[in-house]
């Protein structure tokens, strides 16, 4: 059975555990007469076609290990208790490691820093005279944090994961380890 005689047979079985439910609730109401009903046809999922797809480049489960294990060895040269977040393109968490003893807020700030670096393809420091200011700025836009901390991961020249560091007790030190952690990519075989 291929996936569209799937699909359809998922369809039309939705459709009659409709009318399942429908003729139980109103039954009370309404006898309808007993008919046999056509089967209906399902619309199939439509193809695209290669002009109308863009691929994205992500890193791998191995290389945002790799991220994780080189920035958590990093804080423990330092004597840094931290969490270490790595985001992809679109700001999602694909792995996160909170050390021993890191603070509770620190996943939280470690995933707002990773999410602003991609966001803006920048190191968050770099950022941070962007949120200062009186009236609205960059730093209304929920989900950020413009301390150090946050290095985006660039690839082809386009930011496609970021890495934020949080807990430490000032973000130059939360940057040494994200960039710790990011230097491990340049180790990476292919």
């Amino acid at each position: 059975m291929n996936a569209i005689d799937l699909r359809k047979r998922l369809a039309l079985g939705a459709v009659a555990g409709l009318a399942v439910v429908g003729a139980v609730v109103g039954a009370g109401a309404y006898a309808a007469p007993e008919t046999e009903a056509e089967p209906i046809d399902a619309v199939a999922v439509a193809e695209v076609q290669e002009e109308g797809v863009r691929g994205a480049n992500a890193l791998t489960h191995e290389a945002a290990l790799a991220v994780l294990d080189a920035a958590q060895d990093k804080a423990a040269e330092l004597g840094e208790r931290v969490t270490v977040a790595v985001v992809d393109r679109n700001g999602n968490t694909i792995a996160l490691v909170k050390g021993d003893g890191a603070g509770p807020q620190s996943p939280d700030s470690a995933e707002a820093k990773a999410y602003t670096a991609v966001s803006w393809g920048q190191a968050t420091s770099d950022l941070a005279g962007a949120a200062e200011g009186e009236g609205a700025t960059v730093a209304d836009i929920p989900g950020t944090l413009f301390l150090a901390g946050g290095v985006p991961v660039v690839y082809d020249g386009a930011p496609i994961a970021g890495v934020g560091v949080g807990g430490a007790p000032s973000g130059d030190i939360d940057e040494e380890i994200a960039l710790a952690g990011l230097a491990a990519l340049a180790d990476l075989e292919g």
